[in-house]
């Protein structure tokens, strides 16, 4: 029998944020797929999974980047096949603001601006809040309204935002989002369930 494999999906996939998830899934006793880097993504969706069954820990972050693409990218094809497999739980995605060409746009439960305050109104590639409750623009986010998706969190631009996420810092605004999904998915709560029950998974 296949494992189920709990997932936060990451709507942007260059350097920064690849070094970013790295050290942000080592606090928290996670894992980050840093073959998902790419700016457009290069791996395909059924790649991507087989690399998520292989990680050692849950969660498990994983990038997707179209690199503005107008439409259904590599990246969002990837996203959603990842999202819509069998063996994957998603917890909930992070869906990263960009300067988008094409206006691309998702709704978000919640937005973190770049002082680390949670908002309804969306954010901008800085992390400044912006006019609109509820929707972000960026390039990798025209599947996640197609998705049933537990939590949606809007945030600037990873390991960014004029040096407020800055990898130096810990990424603390990066952070704080995947916490935000590990909490409201009950993700926490799951996990002292399962080792409860067998006390030899590690944490």
């Amino acid at each position: 029998m296949s494992r189920e494999r709990r997932v936060i999906l990451v709507t942007d996939g260059d350097e920064y944020t690849k070094r970013t998830l790295e050290q942000v899934a080592k606090k928290i006793g996670g894992r980050c797929i840093s073959k998902s880097q790419g700016n457009p993504s290069k791996l395909t969706g059924a790649e991507l999974v087989n690399l998520i069954k292989k990680a050692q820990n849950d969660p498990v972050l994983v990038m997707f980047d179209d690199s503005g693409m107008v439409g259904e990218g590599a990246g969002e094809n990837a996203l959603k096949y990842v999202a819509l497999h069998k063996d994957i739980i998603v917890l909930g995605a992070i869906a990263v603001a960009a300067k988008s060409r094409h206006a691309e746009w998702t709704r978000v439960d919640v937005c973190i601006d770049r002082d680390g305050n949670l908002t309804p109104y969306g954010v901008d590639k800085h992390g400044i809040p912006e006019l609109e409750i509820g929707r972000i623009n960026g390039d990798t986010v025209y599947s996640l309204d197609e998705l049933d998706i537990p939590i949606i969190v809007g945030i600037g631009d990873i390991g960014k935002m004029a040096r407020h996420d800055s990898y130096k810092l810990g990424s603390p605004i990066t952070e704080k989002a995947v916490e935000l999904i590990l909490e409201r998915s009950g993700f926490y709560d799951t996990k002292a369930g399962r080792e409860m029950a067998d006390p030899g998974i590690s944490p």
